[in-house]
């Protein structure tokens, strides 16, 4: 990997956590959903450095418990899923169906070590307290990828090709 493209993965993992941190204070309402979903699209298979590279801040940061764990197969699920679906689609209604989807099954997929830590009750009985911050996250994340997915498609295209020195249309006027 060159230089310039670990500087530009360190610097998108710097927004992402920095994104986390800044709207932690708001329950299940992210923008991590959404970035996951244009850096796999933009970055392909090079966006799991960037992931587990965020689930290593957001370890250093908040603690490692049991709930970490979940973020080192809930990301890079994301990431194969947006992978399977294709790079081409930038429809921001289709995203957000998906990021809805995604948020609304958040926790039942945060449930899985529960399962294993505690039984079958534990798991289910975290999956159930959590529906309701499932529902917040699922019309967050819809409402924050309607309004910001295409924005952020634009800026962050337009800064790969400003980065891999194509000419812009809008800068040769």
């Amino acid at each position: 990997m060159k230089t310039k493209d670990l500087v530009i993965l360190a610097m998108l993992t710097g927004i992402i956590f920095a994104a986390q941190v800044g709207m932690a204070y708001l329950p299940n309402i992210e923008v991590v959903t959404l970035l996951v979903i244009l850096y796999t699209q933009i970055y392909k298979k090079k966006v799991f450095f960037i992931i587990y590279a965020f689930v290593g801040l957001e370890g250093i940061f908040y603690g490692f418990g049991i709930w970490w764990l979940n973020y080192l197969y809930i990301w890079p699920l994301l990431a194969l899923l947006v992978l399977l679906l294709g790079k081409k689609n930038t429809s921001p209604l289709f995203w957000a169906i998906i990021s809805g989807a995604y948020g609304l099954s958040f926790g039942m997929l945060c449930a899985i070590p529960y399962f294993f830590a505690g039984g079958v009750g534990a798991g289910i009985a975290y999956w159930i307290a959590g529906i309701p911050y499932d529902i917040a996250h699922c019309i967050g994340n819809v409402v924050l990828c309607l309004l910001l997915y295409r924005p952020l498609h634009y800026a962050m295209t337009r800064m790969v090709r400003t980065a891999s020195g194509e000419k812009d249309a809008l800068s040769q006027t």
